[in-house]
């Protein structure tokens, strides 16, 4: 058969290729049609490909096939080439019959089971550098598919696949099928994959991992895969390969279990993002994750740095979403003990941020009001952050500081705490009469405590009960005559001048509330006691 070279073909701008017309063309779909309408023998022709996939090296395998008429040795090295070009020139049944180049391809691929891994892996390498054009492509498809299949084995099986021929690839092959040892923990045996498959590209872990999770994967293995991928890669990255990577990871960690996710490594994802200007929706699903679980967080993780362009000495506003990321979780409800450990963590952070000159009031009063009011079993903390707050932005106007004080509960200040209010110049006199009055409330609950616990004394044990009812007589009636005093007043100075002989007689109640409790303790041993002994002896009285 006589060979011309009548053809040329640019691929890509990569480089020319001298073909004979006939031979190809009687292979390609693409070109048939192209040169149908050609009458008679024409020369110099050209054709210039500008998106061939696979460039020069998948053109001249692609030309090695049509010149071998129709036969070519197709391995796991060059089927993904192979088949893209047999896809982009039509090379099909109704051009070439029985010698075409897409069938031979996809009869190929049925084999994929008996590939090594290694093999596997070299398939999936050549799909990726082919991307977008094989994204949709069986044969990625394909190599996807055993991949995950024989991961899923590891749990059950050893973490090495077996393998029908010695590994020749240029990659690392990180499984040694002498290393199957007993000995190897489960831990190993899911997780040996995590160093072969950082040769993936971040748009090809996308599509690993949404088809582990199809395949019921664990998300505990499939979240540490995520974090030892971006360790490993970003450091090595360009700035815009750390951005892909970075937004690629928190996509994929957001469709898992959240509970399944590493808080500790979620921060450490945040403080790299920052500097990278991801996207907002990418950005929005980490700070959810994060806020979820807000009950797990430390001080140390919430005192991030605000942004350039904003005053603020740590980032409230991320905070602010936290709290309402936490509030607004996937948890239908929230139970009362993560939502006091959020409070005395939010009491903390108020603490740390309430020095600073530049937080604005409307941003303080925004966290302290960020949770209800049953997150707090005490306000004592959430005073002291208002204290020193107010203390720093001592200039601040009445009404601003009557806005802040809204946020205090001041049934839920100590007596300790409601003293030091009573006397606080820092505090508007508002806040301040709240704080007796409240105290006052308190006073009386606390009597009416002490005339319960009294009642249920027992009667029988008459020698403890005189001797405790002096000192408690004594005591209640000069609280009750005192408390008596101290109705609600408006006079705000009134009330203060009597705030010291009413913190002495809360000390002194409190000091008869606790004897009277040690005593009903002794009197309940006492009568346990004389019950037991008593059982052998006659009952001389009812």
């Amino acid at each position: 058969m006589e060979i011309c070279c009548d053809l040329e073909v640019d691929v890509n701008g990569e480089e020319t290729f001298m073909v004979d017309k006939k031979i190809i063309t009687s292979y390609s779909g693409r070109l048939s049609k192209l040169f149908g309408k050609t009458k008679g023998t024409t020369r110099n022709l050209k054709v210039i490909f500008h998106d061939f996939p696979g460039g020069a090296e998948s053109f001249e395998v692609m030309s090695r096939f049509c010149y071998n008429n129709g036969k070519t040795q197709i391995s796991p090295y060059n089927i993904c080439l192979l088949h893209c070009a047999a896809q982009f020139m039509e090379m099909n049944n109704s051009i070439s019959g029985t010698h075409n180049l897409l069938e031979q391809t996809d009869k190929s691929l049925k084999e994929i089971n008996y590939w090594t891994w290694s093999e596997l892996l070299i398939a999936l390498k050549q799909c990726q550098d082919l991307l977008p054009d094989v994204s949709s492509s069986v044969i990625l498809q394909n190599c996807l598919h055993s991949l995950v299949g024989r991961l899923a084995l590891t749990n059950e099986a050893s973490p090495c696949p077996s393998t029908s021929s010695p590994d020749s690839s240029g990659f690392r092959f990180s499984c040694d099928t002498k290393s199957t040892e007993s000995v190897k923990t489960s831990s190993s045996r899911a997780t040996w994959w995590y160093e072969d498959l950082l040769i993936l590209s971040p748009n090809l872990v996308e599509m690993l991992v949404k088809s582990m999770v199809e395949r019921k994967f664990n998300h505990v293995i499939i979240s540490r895969f995520l974090f030892y991928y971006h360790k490993s890669k970003f450091y090595t990255a360009t700035s815009d390969e750390k951005r892909k990577i970075v937004e690629t990871v928190i996509d994929m960690l957001y469709t898992l279990d959240w509970s399944s996710i590493s808080y500790k490594s979620l921060f450490g994802i945040l403080r790299v993002s920052m500097s990278l200007n991801i996207n907002k929706t990418s950005k929005n699903k980490l700070e959810s994750m994060i806020g979820s679980q807000l009950d797990q967080a430390t001080l140390d993780n919430l005192l991030v740095p605000s942004p350039y362009g904003i005053n603020y000495l740590y980032d409230v506003n991320l905070v602010l979403r936290f709290l309402k990321a936490f509030l607004n979780g996937r948890s239908s409800q929230l139970s009362a003990i993560r939502l006091r450990k959020v409070a005395s963590l939010m009491d903390l952070y108020m603490a740390e941020v309430a020095p600073d000159p530049c937080l604005k009031p409307s941003k303080f009063l925004a966290i302290a009001m960020a949770l209800p009011d049953s997150a707090r079993d005490s306000c004592d903390e959430l005073y002291r952050a208002m204290d020193m707050y107010l203390e720093v932005h001592a200039g601040l106007p009445d009404e601003e500081k009557l806005k802040i004080c809204c946020a205090l509960n001041y049934e839920k200040l100590s007596a300790e705490i409601c003293i030091h209010l009573s006397q606080n110049t820092k505090f508007p006199s508002k806040a301040t009469a709240q704080g007796v009055v409240s105290q006052q409330y308190k006073l009386k609950s606390l009597l009416q405590g002490t005339n319960i616990s009294q009642q249920d004394t027992d009667l029988s044990c008459s020698s403890i009960e005189i001797r405790s009812k002096g000192k408690k007589d004594e005591t209640s009636e000069q609280v009750v005559l005192y408390a008596g005093k101290l109705d609600v007043i408006s006079d705000n100075e009134k009330l203060k001048a009597h705030l010291q002989g009413m913190q002495w007689r809360v000390m002194e109640l409190e000091k008869v509330c606790r004897k009277m409790q040690t005593q009903m303790a002794k009197i309940m041993k006492s009568r346990v006691s004389s019950h037991g002994h008593s059982r052998s002896l006659p009952r001389l009285c009812s």
